[in-house]
């Protein structure tokens, strides 16, 4: 199916993993590497990708490396539309600097989590998005209620919303009945697929994008399940969901970035690679897991 989007943030954006140079024992960024990633994974299928997030490690990156990341992203796409930075900080300042350093790199939208040091209020929230709206790109808010230990209810997005400072959701709390609250109380509000396990379920509520995680192992496939089901195109998406969900599932746990480089790794050694401390290998019993889930996709045709 043809690629078809009207904004930035719209189709599949692919949160990407970020390699490591192995062979080092800093374990630094390889961004040669990671600039192929990203123009594979538009080759595949993909819409664009999306830096500096919870799966690119972000949180153990230098400030340098950080920019680096979004620059070489950007420059990879080849268009700077397809490239949405996470921008996320414990500090609000610190959250709009990196919106301000996404701009000037060329991106075309950003990723933000609510103040995640505290459980912070709604009127912290608001003025935290406010803030960063303030960079002038459009601001896409991140609702995991359960890393971030603040809720972004249908009520509070809606507040974001028409107060003009947020543009979508990347909704991650599971609850798919959200999908429906969020469409009654903010119409104008785009809704984004935030977890692959409940890709299907959201995108018939209506999801207009998926912030994605193992496309990274599996654009092809992924990127052709996203497109049959915000069509409607059930008997297409059922069968193809029910094959890829035992893997989607690792998406949703706590070790989804080592799942995702092992299932990169299985497809093409080396391409996933480690993860930095404080994250550890996968159990060896987990490993084989992923790795037999994504070997036995691969033997069914699906890349």
């Amino acid at each position: 199916m043809p690629r078809t989007r009207t904004h930035p943030w719209h189709g599949v954006m692919v949160a990407t993993t970020l390699p490591f140079r192995a062979d080092l024992a800093d374990l630094s960024v390889d961004h040669d590497a990671f600039a192929d990633h990203v123009r594979s994974l538009i080759d595949a299928g993909c819409d664009g990708v999306v830096p500096n997030g919870s799966l690119g490690e972000y949180q153990t990156l230098t400030d340098d490396e950080r920019r680096r990341v979004v620059e070489t992203a950007v420059e990879a796409a080849g268009d700077g539309a397809r490239v949405m930075p996470g921008v996320s900080a414990y500090g609000s300042a610190e959250a709009r600097r990196w919106a301000e350093q996404a701009a000037d790199a060329g991106a075309g939208s950003v990723l933000l989590l609510p103040p995640n040091v505290y459980r912070a209020d709604e009127a912290a929230v608001r003025a935290h998005y406010a803030e960063v709206a303030r960079a002038g790109l459009p601001v896409v808010a991140y609702n995991n209620p359960y890393d971030t230990r603040v809720d972004l209810t249908p009520a509070l997005l809606a507040q974001l919303h028409e107060a003009g400072d947020i543009v979508a959701v990347k909704e991650f709390s599971g609850d798919v009945r959200r999908a429906w609250e969020i469409a009654e109380l903010a119409p104008g509000l785009d809704l984004l697929i935030g977890a692959d396990d409940v890709l299907l379920e959201l995108a018939v509520a209506g999801a207009v994008g998926w912030i994605a995680g193992f496309p990274n192992a599996l654009p092809g496939s992924c990127a052709a399940l996203y497109r049959a089901a915000v069509a409607g195109d059930l008997d297409t998406a059922v069968p193809l969901y029910r094959k890829l969900h035992p893997l989607l599932r690792w998406d949703s746990r706590t070790e989804f970035v080592q799942a995702i480089k092992a299932s990169q790794d299985v497809v093409a050694e080396g391409s996933g690679g480690p993860c930095r401390p404080p994250r550890t290998p996968l159990a060896p019993q987990d490993e084989s897991a992923v790795r037999a889930l994504t070997g036995k996709l691969l033997a069914e045709g699906l890349d």
